[in-house]
């Protein structure tokens, strides 16, 4: 009598593995994102020089992987590592085909009396995701958030979407573990390395969504600043790649 409910149990586990890989395929694979979020690390970013946490989600938002940049599970902050599936989350929520928001674009709308005051709250991180499993997976290519969706939503840098060569958004990278400016740096740096920097339109002013230091007094000129860290990033922000032109812009 039991026989079936085990099939049954079987079939939804093995349509849920396809469609994972389905929603993922267009991402890094977890060594890919362990190398790049590495090689992004050792550069000088600025902040506090502290180890990471990446993840990256699907389209759907979706958790594909979750990676870090130390030698121990606990060599970088443990609460960075849902902060970062966060910040894809959120970078992925609020991004578009034609133009893309990164976290550090929404700090200063969300602030009180801003135009997004209160999108924090609007998509509240699952809990039951966010803390499954074994600790020891997490950081691993079996983390317990892979597959599963986290939501949340993250208002200041380390998150950005990601565009493939023809301009296609297929999710977005959430880093952090150090300052948010110094978050920031990483996931672009790791972004570009990746090649999914193809940004069809963002709203700094080279065209990119790139962290815009724009906030004097508590004010944003641009009403999408995000405020300094106070640790030599946003000078390190200025000589980051630059974003690349997609296939179809190309032409």
């Amino acid at each position: 009598m039991r026989v079936l409910p085990a099939i049954i149990a079987v079939f939804a586990a093995s349509s849920a593995y396809a469609q994972t890989n389905d929603i993922c395929a267009n991402l890094p694979t977890h060594a890919q994102l362990v190398d790049a979020l590495k090689a992004a690390r050792n550069e000088d970013n600025g902040g506090l020089n502290l180890d990471m946490w990446g993840a990256t989600v699907g389209r759907d938002g979706t958790v594909c992987d979750v990676a870090y940049t130390g030698d121990t599970l606990d060599a970088q902050w443990p609460g960075s590592r849902v902060i970062a599936a966060q910040k894809a989350n959120t970078a992925n929520a609020f991004s578009l085909k034609g133009l893309a928001l990164s976290t550090a674009n929404l700090y200063a709308g969300t602030q009180p009396g801003g135009f997004l005051y209160g999108i924090q709250a609007s998509n509240p991180v699952d809990v039951s995701v966010a803390y499954a499993g074994p600790s020891t997976s997490w950081g691993s290519d079996s983390d317990p958030m892979i597959g599963k969706k986290i939501g949340g939503v993250n208002v200041f840098g380390g998150g950005l979407a990601l565009y493939n060569n023809e301009g296609s958004i297929v999710g977005a990278i959430g880093v952090s573990g150090d300052t948010s400016c110094a978050d920031n740096n990483i996931a672009w740096r790791a972004r570009h390395t990746l090649q999914l920097d193809y940004v069809p339109k963002g709203l700094a002013k080279d065209g990119s969504d790139a962290i815009i230091y724009d906030i004097i007094l508590g004010k944003s000129r641009s009403g999408f600043g995000h405020p300094t860290c106070g640790n030599n990033e946003k000078d390190i922000a200025k000589n980051l790649p630059p974003v690349q032109k997609n296939a179809r812009l190309a032409k």
